[in-house]
């Protein structure tokens, strides 16, 4: 999963998988996060293909990274391939090292993550149908305030003439994808909510009650997005009739509503 010299991971249509859509789900594996990062990677992520066909998407292509600290960790971006099969998928998720590490600067490098995703990512769903794709960041901490030209060339190849500015990059990466921070509980909101409010618009940070809900969020917020479902009580329906507790249905609607609020005024 070394992106270095990747010049492009791709995402495209086929004859099983003609309208393909793209999703990029990140993963924060550093300390900060716990045992979060070992139980979405070995338990919750490798249903997330299952998550995206259920809520309504015919034909997701996702890609799984991994991200750490530039300045502390071995391996602080790892990026998979677009994979449409779970098997596929889950290959990737094995390959994936979970660092536990970090800096204890409270910062982590999300803003090579984002680079990437803009730069180094070419999709069908875009360049055939000027759909967007789906960037999903989950972690605890607020990113750099600029993306590194020597992290960039050291970790990724690229021969930047200056550090890009963090809320550029989040711009370029909006040109192509629809961008959501996803924070994993209650307990991590103080951290970095104000940070990723100030940097993304407010709905795009989705403040969820458990990791565990990570995949059920994004899957029902690309559902949303593509008008696959019209509203959350279509989601709750759905997730309620799979054998759902109530309780975490109402927690997983709590996160998604006030995008799907933005969603229905049309912003």
């Amino acid at each position: 999963m070394n992106p270095y010299r990747v010049k492009f991971r791709e995402s495209r249509d086929s004859d099983a998988h003609p309208q393909s859509l793209s999703v990029v789900m990140a993963l924060d594996v550093t300390g900060s996060m716990g045992n979060i990062p070992e139980n979405l990677a070995r338990k919750t992520f490798p249903s997330f293909m299952k998550n995206l066909l259920e809520a309504g998407i015919a034909d997701p292509q996702v890609l799984f990274m991994a991200v750490g600290d530039a300045r502390s960790d071995d391996a602080p971006l790892q990026v998979g391939q677009f994979e449409s099969s779970e098997q596929q998928l889950d290959q990737w998720l094995t390959w994936m090292f979970l660092e536990g590490g970090g800096g204890g600067n409270n910062l982590e490098s999300y803003e090579l993550a984002i680079y990437f995703a803009a730069r180094h990512t070419v999709m069908d769903c875009f360049e055939k149908r000027r759909k967007k794709g789906y960037f999903f960041m989950t972690g605890d901490e607020p990113a750099d305030a600029d993306v590194s030209r020597t992290h960039v060339a050291n970790l990724i190849g690229d021969d930047l003439d200056a550090d890009i500015g963090l809320f550029d990059a989040i711009q370029d990466l909006s040109r192509t994808f629809q961008p959501f921070f996803l924070i994993p509980d209650p307990r991590r909101r103080a951290r970095c909510e104000d940070f990723w409010t100030l940097v993304m618009e407010d709905e795009r940070v989705i403040r969820m009650d458990s990791p565990e809900d990570t995949c059920d969020v994004a899957s029902a917020l690309v559902a949303l997005t593509e008008r696959a479902v019209p509203h959350p009580d279509a989601v709750a329906r759905r997730l309620r009739d799979s054998g759902m507790a109530d309780e975490r249905v109402k927690g997983i609607i709590r996160a998604i509503t006030p995008w799907a609020e933005k969603l229905a005024r049309g912003a």
